[in-house]
């Protein structure tokens, strides 16, 4: 048949081979195309590709043949896939046609495609890298594009189903308005990422600027917008098909961890900081563990993983970063990764080991107040199982953030026996209650040791078997039978139906 010899020879167009000049600017500069991160991604044979002979809307200055040649797919290949057995929406823009810019057909093909994944509730992986709207395209009757759909209609996606945004070099404007609406952006090493461009910063009057100093990765990832760094594009595919397994139907084949490695995890002295993440580690399945936003508000810790098959998210206080105090920047990871785990039916495991939270006056700069309480707001509002391990420190209002809200509210919150507690900081609470006392007690030696032994019983009253016994948690354990506990407790509840009607993008 002359007519499928033609559809052939149009498809063919699109592919790499037809292109070798457009490859040979990927590989200078180490990058992939489009259509091999598709193919990566993807399982095999299980693409159908939408929209793929679309072209720019630029036919009143370039022949039929020059659009193909120069536009294919106008710069967005789009389509539904299996990824790791999931259908799911592929949306990737192509850096190679017009420098990633989003067209007119690009964006008629976006809402189409958007409209689908809405409907069928599909994940989404988005591959955002290049420029916002393209001022070339001279076939559509508007002057601004301001009633454009697309972004609008892809917020509305938040906490219907899983959406990762992958960006390898240069996302601005429209892309990045897209990329910050995704739950997970995964970014690599040579990543820059600004709601303007170059040109739209020296358009402003803002001075001149190469792209690489707009939003570098190092920039992006200290400020939170970028929830996991990888070296490459071939990483960035392998951790969101990771990333998208942790949303699958059913309990996953585990091993794990000798966990009797738990009874030695912390030092003995109380006072001295420790790793947290080798607990996690140890604590999950093995290679189950995705931390998120590793480099932003870095006293709490945020990850995927998964206990005996089944996906979970973990927080835990980090006791090597403000040791293990709340700041403005944390409460807002912990708050936004509490939604995230609510809005996909994953219960949320909390390690907590906090003094509360961060105070002081520069810590009041930073809008605390506003901040800290987004985990309380936030917890109150959860469907999913909360579950509290007190590893060592459990005092304030910052532990009761890291229980839900109070010790009450999780399915259970249990200690170790390393556990202490209290309203406050032992010591700050000895000198509130006993100032009058301590202020008259004119020997610093006999103050001091009036102070002490008022903190080493309060220190004692507030040990984890002292606090079990007044019932304001629910036991004391053997960290070794901690992963028992998470996981027994999980065995009695129903899976999930996911209610959050979005995800808050910060």
């Amino acid at each position: 048949m002359d007519s499928l010899k033609e559809l052939r020879q149009r498809l063919a167009q699109n592919q790499d081979e037809a292109r070798p000049a457009a490859v040979a600017r990927r590989r200078k500069t180490g990058q992939r195309t489009v259509r091999e991160n598709i193919h990566d991604l993807v399982d095999e044979g299980s693409f159908c590709e939408y929209g793929g002979l679309a072209v720019a809307a630029q036919r009143q200055r370039l022949s039929a043949e020059e659009l193909i040649a120069e536009s294919p797919a106008d710069g967005i290949v789009t389509g539904i896939g299996a990824v790791a057995g999931v259908r799911t929406m592929v949306l990737a823009y192509d850096y190679t046609v017009f420098a990633g810019t989003q067209g007119f057909m690009g964006h008629k093909k976006l809402d189409r495609m958007l409209a689908i994944a809405r409907d069928q509730r599909l994940p989404v992986v988005l591959f955002a890298e290049g420029g916002g709207g393209r001022p070339n395209d001279t076939d559509m009757p508007l002057v601004a594009g301001l009633d454009t759909t697309s972004f609008l209609a892809f917020a509305a996606l938040s906490g219907l189903a899983p959406r990762v945004g992958i960006v390898s070099g240069r996302c601005f404007a429209g892309n990045a308005a897209l990329l910050g609406c995704c739950d997970v952006i995964i970014a690599t090493e040579n990543s820059t990422i600004g709601m303007g461009g170059p040109a739209m910063i020296e358009g402003g009057g803002l001075g001149t600027c190469t792209p690489e100093e707009v939003g570098p990765i190092d920039v992006q990832t200290r400020n939170g917008v970028v929830d996991v760094r990888v070296a490459n594009e071939g990483e960035a595919v392998a951790v969101a098909k990771r990333y998208l397994g942790y949303f699958g139907a059913g309990p996953a084949p585990f091993l794990c961890d000798d966990q009797e490695k738990l009874r030695t995890a912390l030092p003995e002295r109380r006072r001295r900081a420790y790793k947290v993440r080798p607990i996690v580690e140890v604590l999950a399945d093995t290679g189950s563990v995705l931390e998120l936003r590793r480099d932003f508000g870095r006293s709490i810790v945020t990850a995927l993983a998964r206990i005996e098959g089944r996906a979970v998210g973990v927080l835990a206080n980090d006791p090597f970063h403000l040791g293990g105090a709340i700041d403005s920047d944390a409460s807002d990871k912990a708050a936004r990764f509490m939604q995230l785990c609510d809005a996909f039916g994953l219960p949320i495991v909390s390690l907590c080991d906090t003094p509360g939270f961060m105070v002081g006056p520069r810590a009041e700069t930073t809008a605390l107040v506003r901040h800290t309480s987004r985990m309380f707001v936030t917890a109150a509002s959860l469907s999913v199982p909360f579950l509290t391990v007190v590893l060592r420190k459990g005092y304030g209002l910052g532990a009761q953030a890291m229980a839900g809200g109070h010790f009450h509210a999780p399915l259970f919150t249990v200690a170790w026996p390393t556990g202490e507690f209290g309203g406050m900081g032992l010591e700050g609470a000895v000198k509130l209650a006993m100032r009058k006392q301590l202020d008259a007690i004119g020997d610093p030696e006999q103050k001091k040791q009036l102070f002490d032994s008022m903190v080493a019983y309060a220190y004692d009253r507030g040990k984890a078997m002292s606090m079990a016994s007044y019932l304001e948690i629910d036991a004391v354990i053997d960290p070794a039978d901690t992963r028992g506990w998470i996981a027994r407790a999980l065995a009695s509840v129903p899976r999930h139906e996911p209610r959050r009607r979005f995800i808050d993008t910060w």
